[in-house]
């Protein structure tokens, strides 16, 4: 005898088990993750110091999981148009976005503004890369040490001009820790983006040139800036031959920090793949190297230690800001 079970009574006996799966408390099987693409938000323009790491970090995040990690960039907002947007995803592990720190934060520490979102509106998953602010001028400038800038600078408050990116960025906040520590006083010119401060500095409208140090690379071994100081903790291996501000008697460091974050309430067991998945390719030899061409440090931090990492930050720039 032969039986014959139609579609529709498959379906309905389908349907019948998932409500009764419901019905006794048990969730029904979910699918492996991920078995589609995920989303990176960047929220910058193509073409910039975070674009270029994101989809050289989505490029080789790709064969590791097995489906595409498509680039986003949404722009606007200081940075907030692309993380109110990673706020509000779905917290299922497909959309992840960028965090720039310390830019990050002034969308919401600064009061005027009264954003609703806050540092655990997010699921903060690895570090990707440290970049170092570095201070330069033209050959052609008078000062040839911090020193003699910062003396300057004190002797004349507000007549040496510097380049920064927005209130509360890493270069302005480097800029005000240097004025809180030495008493000095820089008339502050705010860019949209390096490009922009470099042509100015090199056609000598503004002095100095206060940037991300893998912007400036090129320009420094074609001996068209000349590095007074870099914010690191140690020499830097891009820039062997330039001066720390530690080695001439400014103990400060500053840098912006580019790292992955979910929105809060990821599943825990999403998290973990996220994280062990991204720390294999940051921490992998070829991603390394391609970083290193484009003069990227590479930075680890993984999870709890990405979230103080980021606590501790947010605290740095309270004080400086008064908030």
């Amino acid at each position: 005898m032969t039986f014959r079970i139609s579609h529709i009574a498959i379906a309905a006996a389908a349907g019948f088990s998932a409500v009764a799966l419901l019905s006794a408390g048990v969730e029904p099987a979910r699918a492996e993750f991920p078995d589609k693409n995920l989303t990176l938000i960047v929220p910058y323009g193509a073409g910039g110091g975070t674009d270029i790491g994101a989809r050289l970090l989505a490029k080789d995040l790709d064969p590791l999981i097995k489906q595409p990690v498509i680039v986003q960039n949404i722009t606007g907002g200081g940075g907030w148009t692309g993380w109110g947007t990673l706020a509000a995803a779905k917290p299922d592990g497909y959309t992840l976005g960028l965090l720039n720190a310390p830019s990050f934060y002034m969308g919401y520490l600064d009061p005027k503004l009264g954003r609703k979102e806050r540092l655990e509106s997010f699921t903060p998953l690895i570090n990707h890369v440290i970049d170092y602010v570095v201070v330069t001028v033209p050959p052609g400038s008078p000062y040839k040490s911090l020193k003699e800038l910062v003396e300057a600078a004190k002797a004349k408050p507000g007549s040496i001009s510097i380049t920064a990116h927005g209130v509360g960025g890493d270069e302005h906040l480097a800029i005000m820790a240097l004025e809180r520590m030495t008493g000095a006083k820089f008339k502050v010119v705010h860019n949209k983006a390096t490009p922009e401060s470099k042509a100015q500095v090199l056609g000598n409208h503004v002095q100095v040139l206060a940037c991300n140090l893998s912007e400036i690379v090129t320009e420094v071994k074609d001996n068209q800036l000349r590095v007074l100081g870099v914010m690191s903790p140690t020499k830097s291996r891009f820039l062997p031959e330039s001066p720390t501000f530690k080695e001439q008697g400014y103990d400060l460091e500053a840098s912006v920090s580019r790292g992955i974050a979910g929105p809060a309430g990821l599943p825990k067991d999403v998290e973990a793949k996220l994280v062990e998945w991204l720390d294999k390719v940051v921490t992998s030899k070829e991603h390394q190297d391609k970083a290193d061409s484009l003069f990227l440090e590479l930075r680890s931090i993984k999870g709890d230690a990405y979230r103080k990492f980021l606590k501790d930050n947010e605290q740095t720039v309270k004080d400086l800001m008064g908030w």
